[in-house]
């Protein structure tokens, strides 16, 4: 079957907030723009975020409290793996990108003198700006949504494989790595529902396709959330970071043994109104973990919540948030997720137990989000911009996500203003195959994560897991959603696998119970991984961005 074939300046992969942000940008700058999406329009990670946008607000924001402070907060919870520049300057771009969200239409909740402000954990201050009480990303999603109007969006559209064109070239002790590559990306091949193929000529790539989540068979993420992005990029020749961070909730509700897939997310929130986790017996579980007891970092709660659990032999612990007489009105999407299993939160202690949550590594970029592949750009989730090294403060995602597009659609815009890339040489065209890509059954990928790579990993866990894997892969034309989709995941498991398995340590959400402590030897150092030649390789690397190594 010949593709169809089209033209943009910009192909954006991904219609969540770094995606459409970057598009309405790009748009407004002169550029011609496709978004690409696998689902519908409003289908990804954004519209679930509970929690809010966390941003010290130029003209409302709690006495006492500053930029400056949210990134000491910010560099506290990395573990030691942020890149202190980009942390204080995306930081500081923060106002301004909500400034333009709400231009753009986003209303967030009031209060007299301004906007609602609520606290999370990991923060020192209350600077969490929040919609419909707990559904900021919806209206986050909706509103940029309702302002790409003109934006041409190409639903249930599925990007397959990166192009490259421009030539093979030499490249010799970049990261560490030797070989060749094509020097830049061109475009992208798209399937749609139907199995149709297509082709999308561009001289810049967006990639802003959210996390991994579905790696695992517990996860607060829509069933999207397959890493297809790090996927295409990692095949693109592109340098990954960081895989090995994967913050799992430390407050997703307990809905019964052997629940799989997407669970509902107790947001932070919750505990920042008062709320205080307890286990069966009635013992407060962060009592004595954390000066900042139940609002302490992810990682901490997170970890705190496992081995409370793993001493106990109980499925979950829970949250009293009894004492919050609004509850319902505060808090109306995690009352009716409650609701729905028979737990009325007002009087009732909430079941939670820790999920797959958040990646906080990804594609490596610079602070505009280029990539190390000229012509491809990564932005929120998908990507390793340096905002949250080990562990990401709460609330910081849908920030990164609006100024990371805003940058690199600029930066795509300055570039393509001047003398335009090479051209490509290796375009893919009528008659071309699909790509065959090693996949292994995502029951079983999912299922070695969580009993191998997730909270408390060790060396033999994560070994028996990477062979569990290996054992099972199978080369497969990749001619449909689930095959894309089922190849990626076995792509990403591997990848964190193999920078898990290195890091011989415990730092930020990566727990290793067979190196419980932190090595200072990995102090700013990042795993940087590469897909080279079919095999993925991994090297520490002491750098915050891309060319800082």
């Amino acid at each position: 079957m010949n593709p169809w074939q089209a033209d943009a300046d910009l192909v954006v992969i991904g219609s969540g907030v770094a995606g459409l942000t970057a598009a309405l940008e790009a748009s407004e700058l002169g550029l011609r723009v496709l978004v690409v999406t696998k689902d519908a329009r409003d289908a990804g990670s954004t519209r679930w975020a509970q929690g809010g946008i966390a941003v010290v607000l130029e003209d409302g924001h709690e006495p006492g409290d500053s930029v400056r402070k949210h990134v000491a907060d910010t560099l506290a919870a990395a573990g030691g793996l942020a890149d202190p520049e980009s942390v204080a300057t995306i930081l500081a771009d923060g106002p301004a990108a909500v400034a333009q969200l709400r231009r753009r239409g986003a209303v967030f909740d009031p209060a007299p003198g301004g906007l609602a402000l609520t606290r999370e954990g990991g923060h020192t201050a209350f600077r969490v700006v929040h919609a419909g009480g707990d559904a900021t990303g919806a209206e986050v999603q909706r509103a940029l949504l309702a302002a790409a109007g003109e934006v041409p969006i190409l639903a249930e559209h599925l990007a397959v494989q990166v192009l490259l064109g421009g030539g093979e070239q030499p490249v010799s002790g970049e990261y560490g790595y030797s070989h060749t590559r094509h020097s830049q990306a061109v475009g992208v091949r798209v399937l749609d529902e139907r199995g149709h193929p297509g082709i999308v000529h561009a001289p810049a790539v967006l990639l802003a396709t959210g996390g991994y989540g579905q790696l695992f068979a517990s996860t607060t993420n829509p069933d999207t959330a397959t890493g297809d992005g790090l996927a295409l990029a990692l095949r693109a020749g592109a340098v990954a970071a960081d895989l090995e961070f994967v913050q799992f909730h430390p407050t997703v509700l307990y809905t019964g043994p052997g629940a799989r897939g997407r669970r509902p997310l107790v947001t932070e929130a919750v505990r920042g109104h008062g709320a205080v986790l307890v286990d069966g017996a009635g013992r407060r579980v962060m009592t004595g973990v954390h000066p900042l007891a139940d609002l302490a970092p992810r990682d901490v709660v997170s970890a705190a919540i496992a081995r409370r659990l793993a001493a106990s032999g109980a499925p979950c612990v829970y949250l009293d948030a009894t004492g919050i007489a609004d509850f319902p009105t505060r808090f109306p999407t995690v009352h009716a997720a409650c609701a729905a299993i028979g737990v009325d939160p007002v009087r009732d202690p909430i079941p939670v137990s820790p999920a797959a949550h958040y990646s906080c590594g990804g594609v490596l970029t610079d602070p505009a989000g280029r990539t190390t592949v000229p012509g491809l750009y990564a932005a929120g989730e998908v990507a390793r911009s340096g905002l949250h090294g080990a562990n990401r403060l709460a609330s910081n995602s849908l920030l990164e996500g609006l100024v990371m597009g805003r940058r690199a659609a600029s930066v795509v815009a300055a570039e393509l203003a001047g003398p335009r890339p090479l051209p490509p040489v290796h375009r893919a065209g009528p008659g071309s195959g699909w790509p065959v890509f090693p996949v292994a059954d995502r029951d079983l990928v999912q299922r070695t994560m969580s009993w191998g790579a997730a909270i408390g990993r060790d060396g033999a866990g994560l070994a028996a897991a990477s062979d569990a894997i290996e054992s099972a892969l199978l080369p497969r034309p990749v001619i449909d959603r689930a095959g894309v989709e089922d190849a990626a995941l076995t792509l990403i498991a591997q990848a964190v696998l193999v920078a898990a398995g290195t890091r011989t340590e415990s730092r930020g959400c990566h727990v290793r119970t067979d190196f419980p402590e932190t090595d200072d030897t990995y102090q700013r150092r990042s795993l940087l991984v590469r897909l080279v030649d079919g095999e993925l390789t991994v090297r520490p690397a002491e750098l915050t961005q891309v060319g800082a190594a």
